[in-house]
């Protein structure tokens, strides 16, 4: 049985096979947690994203770690917040499922996620957090086995307890 936890870190330091990079389209880096992997991870992240072509929202790239812990990168896409009626809350629990997809495709055995979508692109935390336990139990459900460990890698104490509570709901 696959072990989903929330943890409170920075999602570059940990040792996991892989992590997700909440990314743009672009995928060539940007702020929050896309700026901070590509940062650690080192130039050779960005020369492997330009060979990508970006990525559309709602899907899954995969890059190698490089300078990271971690073996591997999945970039994904997450929806711009719109009030909640233009199909957000189905991208953003593609994202999740593609995510796994391409975990289980590498061969990964410990995924970290952050929380896609709750920063700059503005989805409400708590309803993110509730799609992002519901679509990564589904997931799993489809890949029994595949997947040791899921973590929820929460930027403060107040998104941990968030995510959290969805983990307990779920």
């Amino acid at each position: 049985m696959t072990i989903l936890r929330a943890l409170h870190a920075d999602i570059t330091t940990l040792t996991v096979d892989a992590i997700v990079n909440a990314a743009n389209s672009s995928l060539l880096g940007g702020g929050g947690v896309d700026g901070a992997i590509h940062r650690a991870a080192g130039p050779g992240l960005l020369a492997e994203c330009r060979e990508l072509g970006g990525c559309k929202t709602g899907d899954a790239k995969t890059t190698r770690g490089h300078r990271l812990p971690a073996k591997w990168v999945i970039h994904t896409v997450g929806p711009v917040w719109r009030g909640g009626g233009a199909g957000e809350a189905g991208l953003l629990a593609s994202c999740y499922r593609r995510c796994i997809e391409e975990a289980v495709r590498v061969g990964a055995r410990t995924v970290a996620f952050p929380a896609i979508s709750t920063g700059v692109y503005g989805y409400p935390k708590p309803g993110a957090a509730t799609v992002a336990v519901a679509a990564v139990r589904a997931a799993l459900a489809a890949w029994p086995g595949a997947l040791d460990e899921v973590v929820f890698c929460c930027f403060s104490v107040d998104d941990q307890h968030v995510l959290d509570a969805a983990l307990r709901a779920g």
